[in-house]
């Protein structure tokens, strides 16, 4: 067959802070069919942590991504291999890394790009992400998936779909959280504002990232916190945790990340007892202590005063936002009373109850209800939701058979695989939000 029929491959290593995955995307090369939409082919999870985790052993982050490449080159045609663009992106871990000590990550970079290069592959380098970089991508991700942003007509060419409002994404990782919407208002704060022109039409979006505000670094801040508050040097009673549960943990590894500030008396390594009491309204005010939700003289903002413009729109939840909420089965449309009274009924579940009800979750059970409170408070007021815009929250780990996240959105920038058709100049209208949510949720379906 002729070769510009044969479809194009690329591949994206998604670095985060606790994990590595390997996407396979792919996409046919002539675009004048109708289907010049790329496609997630697979998936691969490194095994192990997050190449920040490597910083002693830099050598063993190259090494574990083989496994994945391995397989990426089984599915990806050998006469295709070498034109097939080829990155790694990192992300708050990494950032985490370099603030303590840049020639460490640095390090850490070179190791998994020496390995990536022995592949026969077109490799473009292995980076660190900007938190904005991160939100942009994983918004054009979302609303590419949805078609938000393009969508191949009868006419049989490519035009900006006419009735569509973009979708905001928030994504909720292990060391950041990043919120990115296109706002009713000119954004003030040019830190916070990104602009895109992408298929013929111009997006200005607001965007920020939260660092230390992920997941794992938020109920490391958590603990922290609970240590130094706590009657006895040795002893925290943590009222997220379930009662019954029991865990020692080191001070070592408590303060071992710069987003966790030791006491300033540092005692010496030491063992602390970690006992659960299964306290929803104490776990609640705990966690919203982690925030400063003040946001000085006449500004809007999210929180530790971040000038953030209100929520507008329809957004997706993926990534932590996602799995914790599955988990706890809050993922359907339900009213923010009863994904509350849902999160306050398990946290309220003693570590003996959950164990006999989800014995297959043992790792990470003692911690969905920190979890679901931490991710209540920050969508709440942090963010600033309310019970009416709940609703427009969609909890999504894929559209279009397709995981959520920066990858996909990075690479479509980055090869411009974007249809690069000249679109029609279109004029778009403003849909009511009912119209908005049900095509939204048809699409998603």
């Amino acid at each position: 067959p002729c070769p510009l029929c044969l479809p194009q491959y690329g591949l994206v290593f998604d670095a985060g802070s606790t994990h590595t995955a390997l996407y396979i995307y792919r996409w046919p090369m002539d675009k004048e069919n109708g289907t010049g939409i790329v496609s997630q082919v697979e998936a691969c999870t490194v095994s192990g942590p997050g190449i920040s985790s490597y910083a002693d052993d830099p050598a063993g982050a190259g090494a574990s991504l083989k496994p994945c490449l391995d397989k990426a080159m089984k599915i990806v045609p050998a006469k295709q291999q070498r034109e097939t663009p080829t990155y790694l992106g990192a992300t708050a871990g990494m950032r985490l890394l370099r603030e303590q000590n840049s020639t460490k990550a640095e390090q850490v970079l070179a190791e998994v790009a020496k390995a990536i290069g022995e592949y026969p592959v077109d490799f473009r380098g292995a980076w660190i992400l900007t938190g904005n970089e991160e939100g942009s991508f994983g918004w054009i991700t979302v609303n590419y998936l949805l078609g938000t942003l393009v969508k191949f007509s009868f006419a049989e060419k490519w035009e900006h779909p006419r009735d569509t409002e973009v979708l905001g994404a928030l994504d909720l990782g292990g060391a950041s959280t990043q919120i990115t919407f296109q706002p009713g208002v000119t954004v003030e704060d040019k830190n916070t504002s990104v602009f895109f022109r992408l298929y013929g039409t111009n997006y200005s979006l607001y965007t920020h990232s939260y660092l230390c505000y992920g997941q794992t670094q938020a109920l490391k801040m958590l603990l922290a916190a609970l240590h130094q508050s706590s009657a006895s040097p040795q002893e925290i009673s943590h009222p997220c945790y379930p009662k019954g549960y029991q865990e020692n943990v080191t001070t070592a590894s408590l303060y071992n990340s710069p987003c966790v500030h030791a006491p300033s008396t540092p005692s010496p390594a030491q063992v602390l007892t970690v006992t659960g009491t299964g306290d929803p309204a104490a776990c609640s005010t705990a966690i919203q202590k982690l925030f400063n939700f003040s946001c000085g003289a006449n500004r809007t903002c999210g929180f530790n005063r971040v000038y953030q413009p209100p929520v507008r729109g329809q957004f997706f939840a993926f990534a932590g936002f996602y799995y914790t909420f599955h988990f706890l089965n809050l993922t359907s449309q339900l009213s923010l009373n009863d994904v509350n009274s849902t999160v306050q009924t398990f946290c309220r579940k003693t570590w003996a109850e959950l164990v006999e009800t989800f014995p297959q979750e043992k790792g990470h059970l003692h911690t969905y209800c920190s979890a679901a409170m931490y991710i209540l408070t920050l969508l709440l007021d942090g963010y600033k939701f309310n019970e009416h815009t709940w609703s427009s929250i969609h909890f999504r780990r894929q559209a279009a058979n397709t995981d959520i996240g920066w990858t996909l959105g990075f690479m479509l920038n980055l090869t411009n695989t974007i249809p690069t058709e000249a679109l029609e100049h279109v004029k778009g209208h403003q849909p009511s939000l009912w119209a908005g949510a049900v095509s939204c949720i048809v699409l998603a379906i």
